[in-house]
């Protein structure tokens, strides 16, 4: 089989015409690969739960159900298997590094040449990085400890992050218990074991540390796309 025929490739990105330009790099970049495409969060994560094949995401963050890293949070915690690439309408040096903290494989501004997507697709599928190299330059302001954040989150189950997700909601254990099913001293018990691997003393502190994943001035962003 060609191998290229053989990559599967996952286009997380709610903007058509961005979407078939990241098409258009695939292509340069491997030649005839299997893609699959998502237009926001959740048509992201039924696409991999049907698709087990994926080699590669190139994810948008601020995608319809997203303002944040906690989908790349989300990716590398429940399939550490597959490499990402952030996409990203942000040149921020800060969010670079948080990406690369957060366990992306590679970071394209939105605004880079074709060139550079189809250099940053080959990299990561030869199991390299790519990022801007500001993304590596030390910062004029401390970190905000992004790696153990990503290393805590990293380490919750499938259950017990979609329970922080439906926690940091304002869900009640009764209605995350009803949305998936399962029973609410189930739910207690995911709840408990979320906030003793995020080190939270309680359910709003884990709430704080799962919204702290949020992108600064990502209300901008939006407008700037």
């Amino acid at each position: 089989m060609d191998e290229a025929a053989s990559r599967t490739i996952l286009i997380a990105d709610d903007h058509p015409l961005f979407r078939a330009a990241l098409r258009h790099a695939i292509e340069e970049a491997v030649g005839n690969a299997h893609l699959i495409e998502a237009a926001d969060v959740d048509a992201l994560r039924a696409a991999l739960a049907t698709h087990a094949d994926v080699d590669l995401v190139l994810l948008d963050l601020m995608m319809p159900g997203s303002r944040s890293f906690a989908p790349l949070a989300w990716l590398r915690s429940q399939h550490p298997g597959i490499a990402v690439i952030v996409v990203s309408g942000t040149e921020n040096a800060a969010v670079m590094r948080a990406a690369l903290e957060f366990g992306a494989a590679g970071f394209v501004p939105k605004s880079a040449p074709l060139a550079d997507l189809v250099a940053a697709i080959r990299a990561v599928l030869e199991f390299s990085q790519w990022f801007p190299v500001a993304a590596y330059e030390d910062p004029a302001e401390p970190e905000s400890g992004a790696a153990s954040l990503a290393a805590r989150f990293a380490s919750l189950t499938p259950q017990q992050f979609r329970v922080l997700e439906l926690l940091a909601r304002g869900k009640l254990n009764k209605q995350i218990a009803a949305e998936l099913g399962i029973t609410e001293q189930t739910t207690k018990a995911h709840v408990s074991a979320a906030l003793a691997k995020l080190g939270a003393r309680n359910r709003t502190q884990a709430t704080l540390l799962y919204r702290s994943l949020e992108i600064q001035d990502a209300d901008q962003l939006s407008l700037d796309r």
